[in-house]
């Protein structure tokens, strides 16, 4: 697994979201839309991906799943998939996801998670070396140990 620094990554991430923001406030005027994941994080290295997270009433997910659709995204498969969240891929080839969550669900945690490591340099330096010390596992290894990583974070609050 390759990490970029963040002067390599971030700047594009950043125009990409502001787009997909657009569109997005266009076709769910209702929707609470966050630049999430290490690339919404000053410092953070990162694959390089895009995160956006998307969240609506429970009265509005599934039509808001099929709206996202439109703009080329399909779901993410062999990924959590609740009626309470639904992760979406770009087959834009621009590697973006969309988080959809319902509002107080447990899923908001995506936010809360953002903006523990945005108020701690000392978190992201962290996260930082746990991702270089990560990079010659597979996927799922590093799922594992980023996973743990962000319950510890989030069990500390």
């Amino acid at each position: 697994m390759i990490f970029l620094e963040p002067e390599q990554y971030q700047k594009n991430c950043v125009q990409l979201f502001n787009s997909y923001q657009k569109d997005i406030s266009t076709l769910l005027p209702f929707a609470k839309i966050e630049h999430i994941g290490s690339s919404a994080v000053p410092n953070a290295i990162s694959k390089g991906d895009l995160d956006i997270y998307i969240e609506v009433k429970s009265e509005q997910f599934e039509f808001a799943i099929e709206q996202l659709k439109t703009l080329n995204f399909i779901e993410k498969q062999n990924t959590l998939r609740t009626d309470e969240l639904c992760m979406l891929e770009s087959l834009n080839n621009d590697d973006v996801a969309f988080q959809v969550v319902v509002t107080d669900s447990v899923f908001t945690f995506f936010l809360t998670f953002r903006n523990k490591l945005m108020s701690s340099p000392l978190l992201v330096k962290e996260y930082n070396q746990l991702k270089l010390a990560c990079s010659h596992l597979d996927h799922d290894q590093y799922r594992k140990i980023k996973s743990d990583f962000i319950n510890r974070v989030l069990n500390h609050l």
